[in-house]
């Protein structure tokens, strides 16, 4: 496989409060990852800049003006209770969707295979007009709809292994019939959304919610038993992964029990999955994960599948 590893240093330029767990030192961790041996044949990009209109493909135009003008000269300001903007946030946030715009460009030009966007902050708690959950904009979202705009994509789907809720993401596709969410996350856990019941307008949406303490055998059998079926029945032309590894073990924010084995696992099933119906299309971006042992273990092991399927 052709895989894209799509970073930019303005990653690491975001700030955050000094023992906030979203921090720098996450991509730091998965920067030396990824010069191992094992990594040497990722193609790597950085991630390129897009104008604002393409954010505006989920978000209006107010509310990144809106930030772009919360963004400090200097010093780091709150945007909600866990969420804050540092002089670096913004083209951070920026090059982040820009990263996922470009995979999907060349994932689907079938110039690469598949990509990981290893950018921060994350996205997928971001709804429409609200930043929140240490999100500014919501990246895999813009990407899915930048699919459907601008390559005429009729279904694309984004599926989250986040440990939390992507609240934001069922938010911006709750109407939207082309596009499948499905989530695995703990409950109850912040930010409180992603219940069964909960399903789109379309059928559009799938929760399929863990408790604390299960651990993988829970967790494939939520895919096994709800996510797979209801994507082989949607049958996406592109799949697109909301990667987060705070479900990992050794993670600090929740109490699922996942090992770097069970990352690897789901990933090889929506790589499968889109040999099905995608033709082999995947993108995955970064989003949770704040111990970074379990981090750099977990992120190697999910772009290992994406490397060798």
């Amino acid at each position: 496989m052709n895989t894209l590893l799509i970073t930019h240093p303005s990653g690491l330029q975001h700030l955050t409060p000094l023992g906030h767990p979203e921090r720098p030192d996450r991509l730091r961790a998965l920067e030396q990852v990824f010069e191992q041996e094992r990594f040497q044949d990722l193609i790597r990009v950085e991630a390129p800049s897009v104008p604002l209109e393409t954010i505006t493909l989920c978000h209006p135009m107010d509310y990144v003006e809106a930030l772009r003008h919360a963004s400090p000269k200097e010093g780091i300001v709150q945007v909600d209770a866990d969420t804050s903007m540092s002089p670096g946030s913004f083209e951070a946030a920026v090059r982040a969707v820009g990263g996922a715009v470009y995979a999907v460009n060349e994932v689907i030009g079938k110039r690469a295979d598949n990509a990981f966007v290893c950018m921060r902050p994350p996205g997928h708690h971001t709804e429409t007009a609200r930043a929140m959950g240490f999100c500014l904009f919501n990246t895999a979202a813009i990407a899915a709809r930048y699919a459907q705009d601008h390559h005429g994509l009729d279904r694309v789907a984004v599926i989250d292994f986040d440990v939390h809720h992507g609240n934001g993401t069922q938010d911006i596709f709750w109407a939207d019939p082309k596009v499948m969410y499905c989530s695995t996350h703990q409950m109850p856990l912040y930010p409180g959304t992603g219940a069964v019941s909960e399903a789109g307008e379309h059928n559009n949406i799938v929760n399929a919610p863990l408790r604390a303490g299960d651990g993988g055998e829970k967790f494939r059998e939520a895919f096994e038993s709800r996510i797979i079926p209801a994507l082989l029945h949607f049958g996406p032309e592109l799949v697109i992964i909301s990667a987060g590894f705070d479900a990992h073990r050794r993670d600090p924010l929740a109490n699922l029990q996942l090992v770097e084995d069970d990352f690897s696992w789901a990933t090889r099933v929506l790589m499968e999955i889109a040999d099905k119906t995608a033709g082999d299309r995947v993108i995955s971006v970064l989003e949770g994960g704040y111990d970074l042992e379990g981090l750099s273990q977990s992120a190697a092991a999910h772009v290992t599948a994406l490397m060798h399927g």
